[in-house]
């Protein structure tokens, strides 16, 4: 994420509605990719999102007839808000789908809803089912996953203790709500690769046969768990249930790690943008920032904040998106 400021000179960040030094109301402008004050655009307004429900800072063009910002649009399902503490889980979820979407843009990478784009546009699904709100939706269960171009992420994925819960039950050392769409738009991604053989012949040597069987492959992770030397091959233990969760895995990393060095450059804590660095660049500068912020972290009593080793294989894996990324953004 880069650096923002307010034109007073504060500095303001990407959830900004409004300057803390001089009140300046702000907007983030998805266009130019930057915030602004709304009183210098008379050509911008806030997103309908945000003027009546307040989840939502991006702008919209006055001349638009949409009433929602670019970001919204790619909302095909919100959660009820008439169900207690869902109004504030839909913030969360907001947060974490723009900051995704953010990174999506910085990448350059092709970026519609399935609405104007019916064959490769996205659309994202935010849904309860019996586990959060058994007397309105009972005997259901909702899934958080990818298919036919609908992100579905589970409301309880924004509350944190739940998340939790999950995480221990599962025995991830690392989940988030942001690692969600990041993974997911991982599936996405590569559904709309189209016929890119070359490239589907390296995934099966680099990840993995994905026409091996999903269901069975995500049974037997369950049942048996990762094997002893995971590490060696995986960035997560997740990764190796299947191929393709492989792929969404190192996806997701790769974004983790690309949002992270670019704050990590505008912030003044390394050198170089990501975007103008090599992979093998990206992940020489990661690895030693890494190592500086989990110090930090031991030193206030905190666990690690990136709990992860990149191996040579992993390496290789994050090359693959690499080029994977480069093609989408000339081939869609």
């Amino acid at each position: 994420m880069k650096q923002f400021h307010c034109r007073c000179g504060s500095e303001v960040f990407f959830d900004s509605h409004q300057c803390l030094q001089c009140g300046t109301q702000l907007g983030f402008d998805p266009a130019s990719r930057a915030m602004v004050a709304l009183s210098d655009r008379d050509d911008l307004q806030r997103c309908g999102n945000g003027s009546k429900y307040g989840v939502c800072n991006w702008l919209r063009p006055v001349a638009d007839d949409e009433s929602l910002c670019l970001g919204c649009q790619f909302n095909r399902t919100i959660p009820n808000l008439d169900i207690p503490g869902n109004p504030d889980y839909w913030g969360a979820l907001e947060a974490s789908k723009k900051r995704l979407l953010y990174t999506l843009l910085d990448l350059g990478l092709p970026l519609v809803p399935r609405w104007q784009d019916p064959d490769r546009g996205l659309l994202f699904d935010f849904l309860d089912d019996a586990r959060s709100n058994p007397d309105i939706y009972p005997d259901s269960f909702v899934s958080t996953g990818y298919a036919d171009g609908v992100i579905t992420i589970h409301v309880l994925e924004a509350d944190d203790v739940a998340r939790t819960q999950v995480q221990v039950e599962l025995k991830e050392n690392f989940r988030t709500l942001l690692g969600h769409f990041r993974h997911e738009s991982g599936h996405y991604y590569w559904s709309t690769l189209g016929d890119a053989a070359q490239l589907r012949a390296e995934f099966d040597e680099v990840f993995g046969d994905e026409g091996t069987d999903y269901s069975l492959a995500l049974k037997e992770y369950y049942r048996d768990g990762p094997p002893d030397n995971w590490p060696e091959q995986f960035i997560s233990a997740y990764a190796s249930s299947h191929p393709a969760e492989d792929w969404a895995e190192t996806w997701g990393h790769y974004l983790h790690l690309y949002d992270a060095l670019e704050t990590a450059s505008a912030q003044g804590l390394s050198q170089g943008d990501p975007a103008t660095m090599s992979m093998a660049e990206r992940i020489a500068a990661w690895q030693s920032l890494s190592i500086a912020i989990n110090e930090v972290n031991r030193s206030i009593g905190r666990g690690d904040a990136y709990p992860f080793v990149i191996s040579p294989a992993v390496a290789a894996k994050l090359e693959f998106v690499d080029r994977v990324i480069a093609r989408l953004r000339t081939h869609w």
